[in-house]
């Protein structure tokens, strides 16, 4: 099974990607943890990707497809992946099309979590960072036991700069604008399938893993 999750900063599509992979027995991508680790690793990739970085300017999308197809390549994917915070450019969508061509997999379905900007500011101004250890709480789902203090370490919790609502609502903008034709477009090649991500974190799931399920009683079907 070869799928890819989308949703705005704060949907829980990380959450979610991770239930997906341990349910199907795939691998979870997430293409910014690898793009961050090609930056602290000085490979010949990340060090292009960090000279725009240090200027403050969008990485293109030939260096993020560069990074993709170098992870693709690895044999754990051969059997199925959950790809997160990829595509987010037409130019992606082609390139991640011929890419999957190439080694003969078929992209099987794409989930998008739908959550409103009002819910997305409300989970993200709520979310708070150890400042030593770098645990994630937030006050409204995930409480510390002690106000302002990690459960963890002891360290003390502040809020990152790109959680302040101000912040958000730029980062919604910037999504919104990066995948709306993204969105279109496999909504028009009939593979978007729409959940409710204001939902319970396992309601959400249960709405996936209905259409995923789904999904596999076809392919059986025309197995058989």
């Amino acid at each position: 099974m070869f799928l890819v999750i989308f949703g705005p900063p704060g949907s829980g599509k990380g959450t979610q990607a991770k239930k997906i992979a341990e349910a199907y027995k795939i691998r979870q991508i997430t293409t910014g943890n690898i793009f961050r680790e090609h930056i602290k690793k000085g490979t010949k990739l990340g060090k292009k990707a960090n000279e725009y970085v240090n200027k403050g300017l969008l990485v293109p999308d030939e260096i993020i497809n560069g990074i993709v197809e170098e992870e693709l390549k690895k044999d754990v994917y051969k059997k199925g992946f959950i790809l997160g915070g990829y595509p987010r450019t037409m130019n992606q969508v082609n390139f991640l099309r011929k890419l999957l061509k190439k080694r003969k997999i078929r992209l099987d379905t794409v989930i998008n979590l739908v959550v409103g900007e009002e819910e997305i500011i409300r989970r993200l101004s709520s979310r708070r960072m150890c400042s030593s250890c770098q645990s994630i709480f937030n006050l409204v789902f995930n409480p510390p036991k002690k106000n302002g203090v990690c459960d963890n370490c002891g360290g003390k919790l502040m809020q990152r700069d790109d959680d302040k609502e101000n912040v958000v609502k730029e980062r919604l903008k910037v999504y919104e604008k990066q995948t709306h034709d993204v969105l279109k477009h496999y909504k028009k090649e009939g593979m978007l399938n729409d959940v409710d991500g204001e939902q319970d974190a396992e309601k959400v799931f249960v709405d996936i893993k209905h259409i995923l399920d789904n999904k596999v009683m076809l392919w059986n079907g025309h197995l058989c």
